[in-house]
């Protein structure tokens, strides 16, 4: 049985392209460590440490997306999504500030 055009059009495309970042800031891969840190790299291949103790301790983070990132567990589940570093709690941190910082000094402290 040979398809018809109708099959033929309604057939979703076999091949999606790859997505390419055409900007450096964006994050490939995030390591949890300890006492809140984090190790990111970028696209391209800029890496460095993002140090979030003082910043999660600040009781303006009382009752928001961050206070559960307190909880080394929930920390530790940071993860890369779209190019950005997030958790399940919603809570992201912006990858072009973290990446300008980084790329001149090696480390981003947030306070």
């Amino acid at each position: 049985m040979q398809p018809n055009a109708n099959t033929q059009s309604n057939r979703p495309s076999e091949v999606t392209p790859t997505i390419r970042h055409t900007v450096p800031w964006r994050v490939t891969s995030v390591t949890a460590l300890a006492d809140a840190r984090l190790h990111v790299t970028f696209v391209d291949g800029t890496a460095g440490e993002v140090d979030m103790q003082a910043f999660l301790r600040s009781p303006k983070l009382d009752g928001t997306v961050f206070e559960p990132l307190r909880d080394p567990t929930v920390f530790a589940q940071a993860e890369v999504v779209l190019g950005a570093v997030q958790w399940p709690t919603g809570a992201d941190i912006a990858p072009d500030a973290m990446y300008d910082v980084i790329k001149e000094h090696g480390c981003w402290v947030l306070d």
